[in-house]
């Protein structure tokens, strides 16, 4: 006799589940460093700080590590580069777009 309730066999979502979380590039480790230092696209990090080139999403987090990292020199938001409006993004109709989470699925 089997447990009580227990699925015998593996779901067909449950497949198919683990095989996008096994295949799509979720941004982690060597695969997303370009996406996350702002080579490509931009990347996830929009603004640069002027003095050592570190990368955040908003001006909020720019401003605090400015404040903790660079204390002597006062901060002006001019000075951040926007990673976004500089980088020119390619044609956009050659690439297929993905749907959900990166799959080609439609």
């Amino acid at each position: 006799m089997t447990g009580k309730a227990k699925p015998k066999k593996h779901t067909a979502k449950e497949i198919a589940s683990k095989i996008d979380a096994a295949t799509t590039n979720r941004g982690g480790g060597k695969a997303g460093q370009a996406d996350r230092s702002g080579q490509e696209k931009g990347g996830h990090a929009k603004f640069e700080c002027p003095h050592c080139k570190i990368t955040a999403p908003d001006v909020k987090s720019m401003q605090i590590h400015h404040e903790s990292k660079h204390p002597k020199i006062p901060f002006e938001e001019a000075m951040v580069t926007n990673l976004h409006a500089t980088v020119s993004v390619g044609d956009s109709s050659t690439k297929p777009k993905p749907g959900v989470r990166g799959s080609h699925k439609k």
